[in-house]
């Protein structure tokens, strides 16, 4: 089956060579020539333009971006749908906010052109490990297109699936997400708790070791952790900055909307803001009003 993807990051480039590997024909585009020399040079059909990509796909065409969520989608969606006919499929394979992915859906059905929402999970494991699919949006269009999801995923019978119409897939991999951000706090808490305790003297990586066998917190997030302390177990290269990609955020915001409450990944999240923080006043005040009112010892730069 052919296939265009727009977007050869490394997640994108990984695609598209999960995407050969597996038999198809995948039509390359990225603003980046060198990124699309080097998909050709892989088995690709380079494009040098959004144009040039639909002149080359066989209707119905679909083509798939991966480009960052915001602007750079916006923008490569609305171009990519003036190169489109009726019957074609655009596919949005990044990070991208539901409720624009449901505007999106709009706007194209009008032109005659099916729109998926595809949240997408493996990051730089998925050509090795296949990806995780959560795909919403027109039945037919996923129905012709399930050769393309079958080979990304881990198999052929698992790790993919159309979970609802349009935005449904970008809302899943938003609770997603937000659940990857409260486990990840989880294991970082008991870590540092292990970590604290120095007349133990723990070996952290053993330990992540035998926890990765057995133990009812075993998973892949785990896996990592434990391949990550392996080679620095006191973590020495590394700062206390850690970044989020606006989907915790957006989690937090549906909770408030639904009055649903989260507390986990509300606290994981803003752990994260936490940690980007080099001198927290909220630390100093507390420290400030121990001593004014107990008379506590505070300590002075």
């Amino acid at each position: 089956m052919q296939i265009g993807l727009i977007g050869l990051g490394r997640m994108g480039g990984n695609m598209a060579q999960r995407l050969l590997q597996g038999g198809h024909d995948v039509v390359a585009y990225d603003p980046n020539a060198d990124a699309v020399e080097a998909q050709a040079g892989a088995g690709a059909a380079g494009a040098h333009s959004l144009a040039d990509l639909a002149a080359k796909l066989d209707p119905p065409r679909a083509a798939w971006c991966m480009a960052p969520a915001g602007e750079p989608t916006e923008t490569a969606i609305a171009a990519l749908a003036d190169e489109m006919e009726p019957g074609d499929t655009v596919i949005d394979g990044g990070n991208s906010n539901y409720k624009d992915s449901i505007r999106r859906a709009e706007t194209l059905g009008e032109r005659g052109i099916a729109f998926l929402d595809v949240g997408t999970s493996g990051g730089i494991w998925g050509l090795a490990e296949g990806y995780s699919l959560m795909i919403g949006g027109d039945r037919t269009a996923f129905e012709r297109l399930e050769p393309i999801f079958q080979t990304l995923a881990p198999g052929p019978d698992r790790g993919y699936g159309r979970v609802g119409p349009a935005g449904a897939g970008h809302f899943v991999k938003m609770a997603h997400n937000g659940i990857e951000y409260g486990l990840m706090q989880a294991y970082a808490e008991g870590f540092e708790l292990m970590a604290a305790k120095d007349e133990l003297d723990l070996d952290l990586a053993q330990i992540a070791q035998i926890w990765r066998h057995g133990s009812v917190v075993r998973s892949w997030l785990l896996d990592l952790t434990a391949a990550a302390l392996e080679e620095d177990p006191r973590l020495a290269d590394l700062e206390a900055y850690v970044e989020d990609s606006g989907e915790g955020r957006w989690t937090l915001q549906e909770s408030i909307d639904l009055a649903v409450p989260i507390p986990v990944i509300a606290a994981s999240l803003q752990a994260r803001f936490r940690s980007r923080q080099e001198a927290p006043f909220g630390p100093k005040l507390l420290a400030a009003m121990r001593n004014q009112f107990g008379g506590h010892a505070v300590r002075k730069k």
